[in-house]
């Protein structure tokens, strides 16, 4: 009665007690890791609460829950509200004061403090596709160390402005320690057959017991602590959640009319998003220096001008630069300001009326962004999002091995804008990247009497990473800026008075700019006669290694041997290819490797293992396809040649009226898919 559900955990590494309680803060701050119909959480207030009638609440924050994020450190100073709030719901708890209902586990022990540990957080839904957005809902989350429980307490309000718990819809996580290295994760839920399912912020009891109960037992013994900060950190997220749900709505008719060649729900709804977050930064920013006028910025590698067009729609004055213009632009107007211009880091690039200057993956002017902000006016700020790793005169070298090499990359951007005075923050955007983490440099470390003096230190050490073999310390405990680059007073004053000049009108001659005609190097453009003697060299390689692999098919009890091959390694199968042919891959971004996937029709490459592909046990994806991929897939039936069909010894492993592919050229379907050509305009 009332277990929603158990999970049984080994604890060989020590993770527990405390691997439980970082789970359920993760569950607390970041709900939408878990429940995607979330986009987050808002942490109100946070103290602690006492079980008996005649203490007050605190805000001391204690060492089992750390608070996080902009609504994490604002609950600390929420003890009066929460102490009000706890006044009004303890007396409603259905067994009395301080007590739960069967079979959840009472608050408090004999000996024990008397006090527990509250967090109010605001549950915030994400957007629905029709219809206004679902309200956002309060909880109570009241923390029990002793006894290893957390109970939540869904909050309703009242037509008098008081909070009513939501009795049927409360819930309890148990931590159990059951004997040596074994624990258990439960969920109860007193009142189950009256539990209410929104399908939003309190999903079906069997969603929790199922999914919400493994994503706990496997966070609570995980040990690998991340590389980077908790998604924005830095601003409000109910303020993100409202914002963001306005300019999506706002600019989602950009998805149906988009005329490049790349995915225009990732660009379109990415650029919404990291819109979103600088909106939000912005408005903290003219609270913190009391200004009036909205910033303006200028965005350095603008691509597409999405962003720029938003961010001049919402108010802000700026412009977009980039080498190469791009269909789109053509299609903003006016109002939206965007320069086909290379831009050279030097003297002539400089940008001193503008608040900001932003790096949207900015790729070979990535690090120069810090160093032309710092030159070009002391009030001048920037927002970066490194994505593609480059130095200061080309490809970015890894210099350590116990970081990742995107970790590294990142460190690497932050101590540019440190050298150039910037305190740098860091956060991690919610967008559909990999490369998620944007750096910021909004505060100066320096008064602006020492402009000069940071003047020569960028100087020296562009120059230092130029010409310098530099020997990297490890520091695998964390990074260090001035254990990397000594910028202390002394060290600045002993650079020569020549390092002052900045190598006249260019900083670094050798600088290398995006070329204006993008080359196209992803395989795609390799002649067809070649690829179809890889393909066919690494099939025969793969169907005639030993010992052969024979897949069967098992339809109405008729078994159908057909041959897959082995599997062989990348390097493996490099090995067996020849020289003139290796060279010509790697001339191109991905090599075999990229090859390989392209032809995906033949080959499956899989954690760096090649296999030939079975189409018998391709699944059809579990999400619904967008209309105008389902279109495009409809439209390719039948208008390629099947390669298993024409090659394979055993021919293709499905009969013809189930295979995509022609089955010969009696089959071929002419394709009503107009490609489109990249135009440089």
């Amino acid at each position: 009665m009332g277990l929603v559900g158990t999970a049984v955990l080994r604890d060989g590494g020590a993770a527990l007690p405390r691997g439980f309680w970082a789970a359920v803060r993760v569950w607390l701050e970041k709900p939408q890791v878990a429940n995607r119909r979330l986009c987050g959480a808002a942490i109100e207030a946070e103290g602690t609460v006492p079980i008996g009638e005649d203490e007050e609440a605190s805000s001391s924050l204690g060492a089992v829950w750390g608070g996080g994020g902009q609504e994490g450190q604002a609950a600390a100073g929420g003890a009066a509200e929460l102490g009000r709030l706890w006044k009004e719901v303890r007396d409603q708890l259905p067994a009395g004061h301080g007590n739960l209902p069967l079979p959840l586990t009472p608050w408090g022990g004999p000996g024990r403090s008397s006090e527990l540990r509250g967090v109010l957080r605001t549950l915030l839904p994400r957007g629905r596709p029709v219809g206004p957005p679902a309200p956002p809902t309060k909880e109570l989350a009241v923390q029990d160390v002793y006894n290893g429980t957390v109970t939540f307490l869904p909050l309703e309000e009242n037509s008098e402005g008081k909070y009513q718990i939501k009795k049927c819809n409360i819930y309890q996580i148990q931590l159990t320690h059951m004997k040596d290295e074994e624990w258990s994760v439960s969920i109860l839920a007193p009142f189950p057959e009256d539990w209410f399912s929104d399908g939003i912020a309190y999903p079906k009891l069997a969603w929790l017991g199922n999914e919400l109960l493994s994503k706990l037992a496997k966070w609570s013994v995980e040990q690998k602590p991340s590389e980077f900060k908790s998604t924005l950190s830095l601003i409000s997220v109910a303020k993100y959640s409202k914002v963001y749900q306005d300019l999506k709505e706002k600019y989602k008719e950009m998805v149906k009319v988009w005329p490049e060649v790349t995915d225009p729900e990732k660009f379109v709804y990415e650029d919404v998003a990291i819109a979103t977050y600088l909106l939000i930064l912005w408005e903290e920013e003219r609270k913190e220096k009391a200004l009036t006028k909205k910033q303006s910025f200028v965005d350095l590698g603008c691509g597409n001008g999405l962003l720029v067009h938003i961010l001049n729609n919402e108010g802000h004055s700026g412009r977009g630069i980039d080498v190469r213009r791009r269909k789109i632009w053509a299609m903003y107007g006016p109002e939206t300001h965007l320069e086909e211009s290379t831009i050279m880091p030097g003297d002539s690039h400089l940008f001193p009326d503008a608040d900001w200057l932003i790096g949207n993956h900015s790729d070979e002017l990535t690090p120069w962004i810090p160093v032309i902000a710092a030159r070009s006016s002391y009030s001048c700020c920037y927002f970066l999002l490194p994505c593609c790793f480059f130095d200061f005169h080309g490809k970015y070298s890894r210099r350590q091995s116990k970081k990742t090499q995107y970790r590294e990359y990142l460190d690497f951007v932050a101590q540019v804008g440190f050298v150039c005075g910037f305190h740098v923050e860091e956060d991690c955007l919610r967008i559909p990247s990999t490369k998620r983490v944007c750096l910021i440099g909004k505060n100066r470390t320096y008064p602006p009497t020492e402009c000069g003096l940071i003047d020569r230190r960028i100087t020296q050490y562009i120059n230092n990473r130029q010409t310098c073999a530099v020997v990297t310390r490890d520091r695998s405990l964390g990074f260090n800026h001035k254990e990397d680059f000594d910028v202390g007073k002394e060290a600045g004053s002993e650079l020569p008075e020549n390092e002052t000049q900045t190598a006249g009108t260019i900083w670094m001659p050798g600088f290398q700019p995006r070329e204006k005609v993008e080359q196209i190097r992803n395989c795609a453009s390799l002649p067809r006669d070649f690829v179809d003697d890889v393909v066919l060299s690494v099939a025969n390689l793969l169907l005639n290694a030993t010992p052969q692999k024979s897949s069967s098919n098992m339809n109405d009890g008729i078994t159908n041997p057909w041959n897959q091959g082995e599997s062989l390694s990348l390097k493996e199968v490099a090995e067996h290819l020849n020289k003139e042919t290796l060279k010509r891959l790697k001339s191109e971004y991905g090599g075999l490797q990229t090859l390989l996937k392209n032809n995906h029709q033949v080959f499956e490459v899989l954690n760096g293992r090649v296999h030939i592909r079975d189409w018998r046990k391709e699944k059809p994806s579990r999400k619904t396809k967008p209309e105008v991929k389902r279109r495009l897939s409809a439209e390719a039936f039948k208008t390629r040649l099947c390669w298993f069909f024409l090659h394979h010894p055993d021919g293709c492993s499905l009969p013809s009226e189930s295979c995509p592919y022609a089955h010969g050229t009696g089959e071929l379907r002419q394709s009503q898919i107009i490609k489109k050509k990249k135009h440089i305009q």
